[in-house]
């Protein structure tokens, strides 16, 4: 028997168990042959603090310093960019991310293809991060292996049974005997939640899409910031010496392992393109994540309100690479009956128990 099982291996999954390691022996399951092979690994991988509901901003502050501690974090910035007929939502995004307003010279100085014919306002924050995923990813995964965790891949999870003394999962491979099950299984926590019996609680798993272009017209785009169309409809960011641009979809799917709809790349494309005097003349790739988000759009942390043996660590979205520090130990000192550094008021907006 083991103490916690897991299932899920993106961010939630192994930040959770690297905290778990610590307080009793873990399992960590993943259908996949990696970790972090959907959603964690297709990221746009951005460090802002101020990016998220109230309760997700809690925990990317309370993230900030373990980032740092764990060099994973490297300057990028990000620019916020609008036009006269976009006005109400520019000023939205720059009150939200509490961005300061600068001139478009101020602003084509960062990027110098941004046209003047289009854009009439930005607004930058210095303080936005370019995450190493991967390194995060393993950093994680080392100490949970360190001490002693168990993480099994091709382990795709086929019937759960509570019993008496906690849970039996079956996979393709074996079955396992835990006391506590933690749900971190992204786009199919719900239907984990409903093969262990519990309640699902109403997540939407969204495909965001991603093209890979050029660098825009041969320019050396490494330290551009990234950039922002406002509602987020678009945004566009620099990934070794190429550009991510990205219509910033959101639409609703069944979990699988979701690839780019060509049309609404097409539509992305266009978005961008209509704010800088180079066109995209050809993709390098393109590919699809999903975001996961509960009906609030905030995170899920803590025991379900019907059987504490089972905890939720989901609907990350698009906050789980910045969040994950604290959401992890949030969780952990959750089970462990720590109290937390966090607010109580932000706790509490993340409890399952919202939902009841």
């Amino acid at each position: 028997m083991t103490d916690f099982l897991i299932i899920g291996g993106g961010i939630a999954g192994i930040s959770t168990a690297a905290r778990l390691s610590h307080l009793g022996s873990v399992t960590l399951l993943e259908r996949e042959g990696a970790l972090a092979y959907h959603a964690s690994g297709r990221s746009a991988a951005l460090f802002e603090g101020n990016y998220g509901e109230p309760a997700t901003i809690a925990l990317n502050a309370a993230s900030h310093d373990d980032h740092v501690q764990a060099d994973v974090l490297s300057p990028r910035g990000l620019l916020l960019i609008g036009t006269a007929d976009t006005a109400d939502a520019f000023t939205a995004d720059q009150k939200q991310m509490q961005l300061d307003p600068i001139t478009l010279p101020e602003a084509q100085a960062m990027i110098p293809i941004l046209d003047a014919k289009a854009i009439d306002r930005a607004a930058y924050h210095a303080d936005a991060w370019d995450i190493d995923t991967d390194k995060l990813i393993q950093t994680f995964a080392r100490t949970a292996r360190a001490n002693g965790a168990q993480i099994m891949t091709r382990s795709d999870v086929t019937a759960i049974t509570r019993t008496r003394f906690g849970w039996d999962v079956t996979t393709t491979n074996a079955t396992y005997t835990a006391k506590t099950l933690i749900n971190a299984a992204g786009g199919w926590v719900d239907v984990i939640a409903q093969m262990a019996g519990i309640a699902p609680l109403g997540f939407t798993p969204l495909r965001r899409s991603m093209a890979r272009i050029p660098a825009p017209g041969g320019h050396d785009v490494s330290r551009w910031p990234m950039l922002f169309g406002p509602g987020e409809n678009w945004y566009a960011k620099p990934d070794a010496g190429a550009l991510i641009v990205s219509p910033a979809d959101e639409d609703p799917v069944t979990p699988h392992d979701v690839f780019a709809d060509d049309m609404t790349l097409a539509q992305g494309l266009a978005r961008y393109e209509a704010h800088v005097t180079e066109p995209v003349t050809r993709l390098l790739t393109s590919w699809a994540g999903m975001r996961t988000f509960a009906p609030d759009r905030t995170l899920v942390l803590g025991p379900d309100a019907a059987d504490a043996r089972f905890i939720w660590c989901a609907g990350q979205g698009g906050y789980g690479m910045q969040s994950a520090p604290a959401a992890s130990q949030l969780l952990c000192d959750i089970i462990a009956g720590r109290p937390s550094p966090l607010p109580a008021d932000m706790v509490a907006a993340l409890a399952p128990a919202r939902f009841t």
